[in-house]
């Protein structure tokens, strides 16, 4: 139990007030000069009918107070605490000593089961920044959710039929003699296919309709030609979205594609029309949200094939048969917030369970300092131009540096500052707001940055490496050494990474963690320039060998989280 949650225990046995009450209010002033936490007590002035300030020094002479607070002091209505230095260095350091990776992290599988289905690149398209939002808010959010204590089954929905589809199958027989089928990144040569047929059937009238005729054979699976050209491509993009997981270090537990909801679609929509909840018009099948201000949707069209909103009620009756889980969450960007309003109010209808358990983590767009991107048009920037770009320019730096590395050693640490930079880049902004990615600034090693949190991580690894420090011989610790305020700043950081963990996951907001680990990696900085670590004062240096040890180890605690490396060097 952190101090922060002995103190709400503790003000809640000693005012009859709830815990929830007690933590919504309880609070760490602006200055360090007014305490370490604060406690309001208007609701206690309430109950003693006496004023605040009252209620307050009552408080004050009455409660127990823990072991580990130094002094109180009444501020007008407020209730401050001290924590005493000594016994926060003493606490925080050695459980850190104690459980190291497992720091900060509640036991795997105690809580509920949650599917978080993330991702949702689309085959023959191509991966683009856009995506890199959703699988790095996805995946760290994932983490997040284990570290806390919940069951997570990682899954992803594709769509693998359609209409893009077909307009790349029509792209691809049409200039397939004039074109070299690539050995390898094929499923990124079809994205960029794509982008050339959209462009190239603008206003042809005979084209579009040749595109039709393609994706009713697909949904049908009539034609051997079209079925055999949709089964390769989708496999060329399978196998570079193989690639991708592997170098954005992600995992699976079921992959879920279209195609394969398209049937229980249609079956649940039938149940739907028989209900009465679903309707008939004009050879369709539609749901009627108007009364409940979502408005009509399409679920079948008059042809027969199931829309997004058909087969996502397929989809569900197949994540419900194949897993037992809680809650399921969809990380999806904003623009779709109609959709999953949609889809979970016919849910409801349906008295599906899904309805209970379905949430839509909404984020916001990616665009580029030029303004949107569009796949359609051509105008996005494909994850793998940008990841190579990136490795360039970080491998030059490196070169720069260090002249003498091999090149295996370059490239394992340009990938590690690269990928670092990207997932932090996508990761470090509430989840609702709209982003501008600039790859440049991603990769600065200054600022809110990925690199800028390696940084630190690779300088405490060096001051480490440089006073061969070894854990395990430093027990004997004079704690009381840790008394600059920098020093105090940064134990009370570390003591809050729990707290910190538990609120991402309730919350579904891996950027805490974000914030967090950019916060200790700026406290760090202020401490490594403020104060000398390695001394002639050897009780004082053991005792801050081991508070940069702690700083190190929940940097890379805290970095794994978000899925980003934790280099020992730069």
């Amino acid at each position: 139990m952190s101090f922060k949650d002995e103190l709400i225990a503790v003000l809640a046995k000693e005012t009859k007030l709830s815990t929830d009450d007690v933590a919504q209010v309880l609070s760490v002033p602006p200055d360090p000069k007014l305490g370490d936490f604060a406690f309001p007590c208007f609701k206690v002035a309430a109950m003693l009918k006496m004023s605040p300030k009252d209620a307050a020094d009552r408080l004050n002479q009455e409660m127990k107070k823990p072991e580990w607070i130094s002094s109180t002091a009444v501020v007008g209505p407020y209730l401050n605490f001290y924590v005493d230095k000594i016994k926060l260095a003493e606490s925080v350091l050695n459980e850190i000593s104690l459980k190291k990776e497992k720091y900060g992290l509640a036991e795997e599988g105690t809580k509920e089961t949650i599917m978080v289905e993330f991702f949702h690149a689309n085959t023959h398209k191509g991966v683009h920044i856009g995506h890199l939002r959703n699988i790095s808010l996805g995946s760290a959010l994932c983490n997040v959710l284990e570290a806390s204590g919940y069951k997570v089954i990682r899954v992803n929905y594709q769509g693998d039929i359609g209409p893009h589809v077909a307009k790349c199958i029509w792209a691809y027989k049409k200039y397939q003699d004039e074109l070299e089928v690539p050995k390898i990144n094929r499923g990124i040569w079809l994205g960029k296919l794509y982008a050339r047929g959209s462009q190239e059937i603008k206003g042809d009238a005979a084209a579009e309709e040749e595109i039709r005729e393609i994706t009713r054979k697909m949904y049908e699976h009539n034609d051997p030609e079209i079925e055999e050209l949709w089964k390769k491509t989708r496999q060329w993009c399978l196998d570079d979205f193989d690639i991708f997981y592997k170098k954005f270090g992600l995992k699976y537990d079921r992959l879920y594609y279209e195609s394969e909801a398209e049937i229980p679609g249609k079956k649940v929509m039938a149940e739907l029309l028989e209900k009465g909840v679903a309707e008939k018009s004009d050879g369709a099948i539609i749901v009627n949200l108007e009364k409940y201000g979502l408005n009509i949707y399409v679920a079948i069209t008059g042809k027969g094939y199931p829309t997004y909103q058909g087969k996502d009620m397929g989809l569900a009756e197949i994540k419900q048969k194949e897993y037992k889980f809680d809650r399921s969450v969809h990380v999806v960007g904003s623009e779709q917030e109609l959709f999953f309003k949609q889809v979970f109010k016919t849910y409801e209808l349906n008295n599906s369970p899904m309805f209970e358990k379905a949430y839509h983590l909404s984020y916001g767009l990616v665009n580029l300092p030029e303004g949107k991107m569009s796949s359609r048009l051509g105008t996005m920037i494909l994850y793998e131009d940008l990841v190579v770009k990136m490795l360039e320019h970080v491998s030059k730096e490196i070169v720069e540096r260090h002249p003498d590395l091999s090149s295996e050693e370059i490239e394992s640490r340009a990938e590690k500052i690269a990928f670092g930079a990207l997932k932090y880049s996508m990761q470090s902004k509430e989840n609702q707001r709209r982003m501008t990615f600039d790859w440049k600034h991603a990769l600065d090693l200054h600022g809110d940055t990925g690199p800028y949190i390696q940084y630190a991580h690779a300088r405490a690894s060096s001051i480490l490496r440089k006073a061969k420090f070894d854990n395990k011989k430093s027990s004997d610790v004079d704690f009381s050494k840790l008394d600059s305020a920098v020093e105090k700043k940064i134990l009370m950081q570390l003591g809050k990474f729990s707290e910190v963990v538990e609120e991402a996951a309730e919350k579904y907001k891996p950027y805490l963690i974000a914030h967090f680990v950019l916060n200790l990696s700026q406290q760090f900085n202020e401490f490594y320039h403020a104060e000398q670590v390695l001394s002639e004062d050897k009780a004082l240096q053991t005792a801050r060998l081991l508070l940069v040890d702690s700083v190190r180890q929940v940097l890379a605690n805290g970095l794994k989280l978000l899925g980003i490396a934790a280099p020992d060097e730069m």
